[in-house]
Parts: C-alpha cells; structure tokens; sequence
C-alpha cells in the first residue's frame, strides 16, 4: 500500500499527484503577498482592515523589537492570545528573527500553562491582557508582553468606548485588563521600532517554526515540533486541494483558533500563502460571523460541524445571504450527513471533510472538493501523502484490504517529533518517514479513508474489540438523542464494559432502558452499552471534539 496511490483516480482536475518541496522558510509566503498584492486588504478585525503592505511592514517592526528583547534565533516565545491582527503580526515576526512560536489557548487555567511554559522556556510571552496577570504568576523568568485587542478596532469602535456607559464599560472589561508589573504594551513597542534591517539573517526552511503543545485529551501535553517546511508544505498542499482558489481573490474566515493547528494552517498560511484576505474574530458568534459577512463576504470557511450548524439556524433566522460561500472544509469531529444538507443548501458551495492531527501540521486527508467527495468519509490522502493501514501487533505487516488497521503517515507535512521527550518521539515516528497517528481506520478500492476508532480508546469487554464512535453511530439515530459519548469502565467480568453518556434532543426526554433496548436490536451483544447515563452536556475541547477521557473521569468520580 506504501507505494500505491489508487486515490489519485479521484482527485479533481488540477490537483497534482505531488507538490514541490518547499525551499524557502514560511515567512517567504508572506513577502510574496506584499510583493505581489500591497494593496489588498490581508486583514478584516470587526471593521479595522490592514493592507498586505501595512501587514509587512508592521511585521517587520515587531520583529526589531522583539529583537531588542533579545529574541533571537531558536528562542521560544509564546503567544497566549484570541484571533487579533496583533496575534498574526507577531506570529510572523517572531519566524522572520529564526525565533520559534509556542501557541497557546488563552482561555487555559494558570496550572495549564504552567507545564508547558516551563517545558518550552520562552524568553518572551505576548499575551492578551485578560490573561497577563495569570501568565506572569505561572512565568516569572519570563518577559511579558501585553496586548491590548481594543488597540486594533475600527477608530469609531474605539471612540465609542471611551464613552461613560455601560455598554461600553462592559465591552472595556471583556477586552481589556490590567497588566502585572514590569510587562510591557505591545502596541508601544512596535509603534516605537524601526523595520528590521534586510541584513538581519532570517529562517532557514529547515529551522523549527512552531511547537504545538497536542495530547491533552490522553494525557500530559506535548510539543509537537513543526519545521518551517513542515508547516510551507501543509499550506501548498491545502492550497493544491482546492484548484478553484484565486491568488488576491478569496476572503477567509477565521473563526477557528490560530492558536489550534487546524485553524493556523487553514485560515492563516494558507490564506497567506494566495494573498487571500482573512476576517478575524475573536471567537466563533453567530451574529458576529453574519454581520461581518455583510461588510466582507467569505468564499472560504474553515470550522467543525456544530459551527455550521448554529449559522446554518442563524443565518434562516435572520434571512442572511451566505451564497458567497465557495468551498468549506470541516474537521476534528465526524461530519454528519444532514450538515452538508443543509449547509450546501444554504451557499451552494461545497463542504468536505477532512483529517489531520497536530503532529502532522496538521491535514493529511479530505475529501476531493467535487462531486466525487464521499460523507461518512475522512476523504483520501492529500498530495504528496502516503498512508498504510498495518496491523496494531505487527506494524511492518499491512492488513487486507477493507479491514481495520492502525492508520500511518508519510509525508512532508510530518513533524520532526516532541520537544525534550526522545521516548515519546521514538514511539510515535517509525523507520521510513511514518507516524502512527493512533487511529484505527479503513480504506477502500478507491483509497477513500473512514477512522474507526482511537488505538487509546478502544474498549475491550470480554476479549472483544469494541469501536465507540460504532455505538454512538447507532444511538445518534434515536430521536431522542442529540448527542453521546461512550467510554469503557473497569469490570471484573469483562474486563471492561460499554457505557453511553447522552444529551437528549430539544424537548425528548429519553428513557435509558428504552436507549439500551435500541442499542441490543442493532448491535452485537458484546457492543452494545450495559448502562445509559443522561448529561446536559458533554466535555468538549477548544475546537469542539468531545473529550472521552473526561467523560470516563466523571463516571469514575
């Protein structure tokens, strides 16, 4: 399978089979756009909207100052902040001094960034205001840039809330807070900072570009250390898989986090990389996502199924045009088939599925962007990628076709390995170039790629294999239930047993015995669940995927 590709039969016209292996670092994308598009709006903050020119030339000043922090080459600096324009002018001054950018969820606890602050060692950490006090108290080492995000709204916006009223107090307090003693304002320090010098030596393309801290749903984070041509790569490939794409011509929507890999290869060095313009917001709203679509409609949005949900209900509610949408790629959860319904009813685009992980920078697979995409279907593997589905015993042998495998990679988008964790690196990046991505998954003739299950959270009840994402299928199809997780719990019969924790659908109020009766018609005995739990809701990550290990946790409890 190693040197078989049958799935290129199904790329579109225009989508090569390889692409070229990127020479130039990352920050090469961005001069590019200034070159060739200075002009075009590169980015849209509730109103305020940069130049690509005003964009490179603000880069160029925070990098200068920066530099007189002393950032240098292979220094880490964290960036803790929402999606901002300050957040994409510091992403790529911290690349052009050589430095390598730590992102990280400014919504984490002090004792969340505290692992990995002091794993990685950042010299520098820009950070919202919100957050600077609690970074401080967990980074001491460490100097602290605060970010002001009011800094960067339209003037008029800002006019309004100087004003002595409460809503405009409110909207202060949201977006502002005090900073700790000795931090520093970054809107001072770039205003005050020359363009760095042309001599001052850039990345090479083989340098780290980034650490992503992944694994936090199985255990303790790791940072994942991505290559500038790890991350060029991703891009090129992501901008391959799309031939409709117009260089200076697509407006992207970035309402997933930059600070996830998902939303930082889609909606930003993607968008870089063709010049496209990129409307940031701050977090995902529904209103705010149609009211910026009437000032700058998107062609181009990146999300997970329950985002184009909630606009699909808002935009019918409030009669919204959305019919600019062209292309949307969906991950980090399975895509349901009535999304696509009716979010492709709705603009007339096309929406795929895709797959990828942090490790991977971060998409390996989606579906063709044509009528031959397949729902229920992560896709097939993007240019460039090789997949084997082997045997979770023997990792060298590859299982027959149309049976369940551990899925592996190879391509240029793989990461170089965990940052200080040798042992952790050697399990998961194996002789030849692949990576075990833990997940257990299918493929079809046609190459087509379906995940069946996580390795980690395989249950097994009386020596058999059970799937959980196959039993949540099946109970998904209720109509009482809107949604569910299934974990495996200790038992000293089996070993371990199947438990269902379920949302009830708007307005049902299901019975669990009547949920277990559904399970045993439509499932082998040994998969379907001994007990049903009902919840209001379940653990989700940043991005939306339901967090098992915390859900097995609260049953432990």
């Amino acid at each position: 399978m190693a040197d078989d590709r049958p799935w290129l039969e199904v790329y579109p016209e225009g989508v090569p089979a390889d692409i070229a292996e990127p020479e130039r670092a990352l920050t090469a994308n961005l001069d590019a756009a200034v070159a060739r598009f200075p002009d075009r709006v590169a980015l849209d903050f509730l109103g305020a909207s940069t130049t690509y020119a005003q964009l490179g030339d603000q880069v160029a000043r925070a990098a200068e100052a920066l530099r007189g922090l002393g950032v240098g080459p292979g220094d880490r600096v964290a960036l803790i902040l929402p999606n901002c324009p300050q957040h994409v002018v510091a992403f790529y001054a911290v690349l052009r001094l050589g430095a390598i950018v730590v992102e990280h969820n400014p919504l984490y606890t002090g004792e969340e960034l505290a692992h990995q602050l002091a794993d990685h060692g950042a010299t520098v950490a820009i950070c919202w205001e919100k957050v600077a006090k609690t970074v401080a108290s967990v980074a001491r080492a460490t100097t602290i840039v605060g970010v002001d995000l009011t800094a960067a709204l339209p003037l008029v916006k800002r006019l309004a809330l100087k004003l002595p009223l409460p809503p405009a107090r409110k909207t202060r307090a949201e977006m502002r807070g005090p900073l700790p003693e000795g931090a520093l304002r970054w809107e001072a320090l770039v205003a005050a900072a020359s363009p760095i010098a042309d001599s001052v030596p850039g990345p090479g393309v083989d340098d780290t570009a980034l650490l992503q801290y992944t694994g936090g749903t199985s255990g303790t984070p790791k940072g994942a250390i991505l290559t500038h041509k790890n991350l060029a790569a991703n891009a090129e490939q992501s901008r391959v898989w799309v031939p409709g794409l117009r260089d200076g011509g697509e407006t992207f929507y970035a309402v997933l986090p930059l600070f996830h890999a998902y939303g930082l290869t889609l909606c930003l060095t993607t968008a870089v990389q063709i010049a496209a313009t990129i409307v940031l917001l701050p977090r995902f709203d529904p209103a705010m996502v149609l009211d910026a679509a009437k000032r700058r409609p998107p062609t181009f949005f990146p999300g997970v199924p329950p985002m184009y949900d909630r606009l699909a209900v808002a935009a019918r509610e409030r009669g919204a045009d959305l019919s600019s949408v062209r292309y949307s790629i969906s991950g980090a959860m399975p895509l349901p088939p009535k999304t696509v319904e009716v979010w492709e009813a709705l603009t007339g685009g096309l929406l795929i599925e895709g797959y990828g992980m942090t490790e991977t920078s971060p998409i390996t697979v989606g579906n063709p962007m044509s009528e031959r995409r397949r729902t229920g279907s992560i896709g097939v593997p993007y240019p460039s990628t090789h997949v084997r589905l082997a045997d979770r015993d023997d990792l060298t042998r590859d299982v027959p076709l149309g049976e369940p495998g551990e899925l592996l990679v190879r391509g240029p988008q793989v990461f170089a390995g965990y940052w200080n964790l040798p042992a952790e690196t050697e399990a998961v990046l194996l002789p030849g170039g692949w990576i075990r991505t833990g997940d257990i998954a299918v493929m079809t003739d046609e190459g087509f790629l379906s995940i069946v299950d996580r390795v980690k959270e395989l249950i097994i009840t009386g020596g058999f294999n059970v799937y959980p994402s196959e039993v949540e299928d099946v109970l998904r199809k209720h109509p009482d239930v809107a949604d569910v997780a299934v974990v495996g719990l200790p038992s000293d019969r089996t070993g371990e047993e199947v438990v269902a924790v379920v949302v009830a659908a708007e307005g049902a109020a299901p019975d669990p015995e009547a949920l277990l009766r559904w399970a045993r018609e439509r499932l082998s005995g040994y998969k379907a669940p001994r007990r049903i739990e009902l919840t209001d809701e379940l653990p989700r990550s940043q991005i939306g995927k339901v967090l098992r290990r915390q859900v097995r946790d609260g049953l432990l409890a």
